[in-house]
């Protein structure tokens, strides 16, 4: 039988980053290296317990053994809009302004669906999280990259963007604190993205999964905050870093009622909603005791402490970071991601993601994930400072 031809849209895709990084690993562990994961953005620190007991608990009543609604549970986008107004002091109906997600990634991917005709434009910063160009690929829209710059603190120059471009623009995505750059934005940055969408009339999407990781006295913000940003934002978030729910495939958007809709309009033809059971353990989450979140913080500081010193002293040019997991590392002179990457995998067993991995602006650049523990991070470092670089 002949190989039936695959669609144009997936023919077209480039393959996802942390696919190949797994086969690249696979090959070293097949060799026998004992490899320190500092690649894909997968916390290691468990699940707090009672939000394991509040699964286990509601996974044995049988009302929540039936399919959920597309939407979510009003107590769970009752707990979402709780959660917002502690945080960030920002007031979110639970009804119309509050829809659940089977993580962000899913309502990242599937918003360009519910406002994207083809050839129409999105503008996805660059580098940044690869579902935001194969979403719009997989809609028929056209990505325009902005360039993210160290000279710009890793921010869009919304300046060069040229007026033909924001005239065609039906989405914006932005992400801070910034994944792969770990770059934050302030207040005034995120008011110039709402007056630019208001005046374009296109949705912001803010992809905000790593507010509640942050260091030194440093709090991040909602876009939410700024006057205004309901008119034309949407805002993602994710238990998956805050909570260390990653597997648990639970999340939520929230903001502009219209955007809100349109999502759950692409989502009740696709899905049918997160498993209550889970729903309601993210209600233990978001209004649980939060002092874990503060342990959870000083675990990551402590290993981003090993790795910036260690790194340093080995030659690196490095950031301190004052949110997310990840450094964003300038690579050797000499080196480009992909051959740096390459050489801390196949001489120290030490997996890290190439920059260009997330875009032409990430070239020269690796990131490093906090996600192993001190004492395996400092580990790390004695292996680079063994290497030649």
């Amino acid at each position: 039988m002949s190989t039936i031809e695959k669609a144009d849209r997936i023919k077209n895709l480039p393959p996802y980053l942390f696919a190949k990084i797994d086969q690249m690993k696979e090959k070293m562990k097949q060799k026998g290296m004992d490899l320190i994961d500092l690649g894909v953005g997968d916390p290691d620190l468990p699940t707090p317990p009672p939000i394991i007991t509040a699964l286990q608990d509601a996974a044995k009543d049988p009302k929540n053994h039936r399919y959920p609604s597309y939407s979510g549970m009003i107590e769970f986008r009752e707990a979402v809009s709780q959660w917002y107004q502690q945080r960030f002091q920002v007031t979110l109906d639970p009804r119309s302004e509050v829809i659940s997600l089977i993580g962000s990634k899913e309502g990242i991917a599937h918003i360009p669906l519910a406002y994207i005709n083809p050839q129409d434009c999105v503008l996805i910063p660059e580098p940044g999280y690869p579902v935001y160009s194969t979403a719009t690929l997989f809609a028929g829209g056209h990505p325009y990259f902005m360039p993210l710059l160290k000279e710009k603190n890793f921010l869009p120059d919304f300046s060069a963007i040229p007026e033909e471009i924001l005239r065609k623009a039906k989405l914006m995505y932005l992400n801070y604190p910034n994944n792969p750059t770990a770059a934050v934005a302030d207040q005034s940055f995120f008011a110039e993205a709402v007056t630019l969408a208001r005046e374009y009339q296109f949705v912001l999407c803010h992809d905000a999964a790593y507010t509640e990781i942050f260091f030194d006295g440093y709090q991040p913000g909602s876009i939410l905050e700024i006057p205004g940003a309901k008119e034309v934002a949407i805002e993602f978030h994710s238990l998956s870093k805050t909570y260390n729910m990653t597997g648990w495939r639970i999340g939520f958007a929230v903001g502009n009622p219209e955007a809100i809709a349109a999502l759950g309009q692409v989502k009740t033809n696709i899905d049918s909603g997160v498993a209550q059971a889970i729903q309601v353990a993210g209600m233990q989450a978001l209004l649980g005791d939060q002092t874990f979140l503060d342990e959870m913080r000083t675990t990551y500081q402590e290993r981003r402490d090993v790795l910036i010193v260690g790194l340093k002293e080995a030659g690196f040019e490095v950031t301190v970071p004052k949110a997310t997991f990840y450094l964003w590392i300038k690579t050797p002179a000499g080196f480009t991601a992909e051959e740096c990457t390459a050489h801390l995998l196949t001489n120290a067993g030490i997996v890290t993601t190439p920059g260009n991995g997330f875009g032409t602006s990430g070239e020269g650049f690796i990131r490093m994930a906090l996600t192993v523990n001190k004492e395996r991070s400092a580990e790390a470092v004695e292996r680079i400072r063994k290497l030649d670089f």
